[in-house]
């Protein structure tokens, strides 16, 4: 099942091509109470969104009980803020047919990787309460996630950047102000959700500072979060199931999900 995340028409469309038209797609869990959710946000750079990041992960979060959605957003040609506009309006989704859905609509959480993992901490840093008038029931719900899961994120546009995000998302010679405002280290503040974070430290891609940057903003802000920095590995992995040592996060993941309440046996 693949719901259009703006049936009535998407703002800002280029055109009338499936890639002008984002969607979420649901993966739920049945469970005897509301369960907790989290959004998906699979990598590529801003041009493209990488399978092994969207199904597979939506499947291992529902081993833990939570309920899973992957947000196809655009993206290039498209820019700011049509990916962010995606990943709010999917969130707002999933809170507007929470009880539907049979979720609790006060844990919801993003999940990214690579250029997913900046649009999950654009979310986590750039969000609203919802619009209580608006004729759109799903505009009525706010957007801020309870809790950011981020993997081998790119975070910053102007230290230890990532080009190709920066270039696919913001264009070719985008305003200072711009860059800053979407650099997520500067965008932390005290209501910023929860975090979870990891990287491996020879990431030739996307270089390790991009978590250690966000890590020393989160903790400056005194928000609680927890980061991983394993020694080797590379980009792109995802599950990392044959990636020693790189593959125990998705238990440590598990675990910090249970504490922060998102699992069943934590209920």
């Amino acid at each position: 099942m693949s719901l259009l995340l703006w049936p009535n028409g998407t703002p800002n469309a280029l055109g009338d091509a499936a890639e002008d038209k984002p969607t979420l797609v649901p993966y739920l869990v049945e469970a005897d109470h509301p369960t907790a959710a989290v959004v998906v946000c699979p990598g590529g750079g801003y041009a493209r969104r990488a399978d092994h990041e969207g199904e597979p992960i939506a499947l291992w979060l529902n081993s833990l009980g939570i309920s899973a959605f992957v947000v196809h957003y655009r993206v290039a040609p498209y820019k700011h803020p049509n990916p962010l506009l995606d990943a709010q309006r999917a969130i707002r989704t999933v809170r507007s047919r929470a009880k539907e859905w049979n979720i609790d609509s006060n844990r919801v959480g993003i999940l990214g990787f690579s250029a997913g993992g900046h649009l999950a901490s654009s979310a986590g840093t750039h969000y609203d309460n919802g619009q209580p008038d608006a004729e759109d029931p799903i505009e009525r719900e706010g957007c801020r996630p309870d809790l950011l899961v981020l993997c081998y994120p790119v975070i910053s546009f102007i230290s230890f950047k990532h080009s190709g995000s920066k270039q696919n998302l913001l264009g070719d010679s985008p305003d200072a102000a711009l860059v800053e405002h979407m650099s997520s280290e500067y965008q932390v503040t005290e209501q910023t959700p929860p975090a979870f974070l990891w990287h491996t430290a020879d990431d030739a891609s996307v270089p390790v500072e991009n978590s250690l940057i966000f890590a020393s903003s989160l903790s400056r802000n005194k928000v609680p979060y927890e980061l991983h920095v394993f020694e080797s590995g590379r980009h792109g992995l995802g599950l990392a199931a044959e990636q020693p040592g790189v593959r125990a996060w998705p238990e440590l993941c598990a675990d910090w999900l249970k504490r922060q309440g998102f699992s069943p046996s934590s209920e």
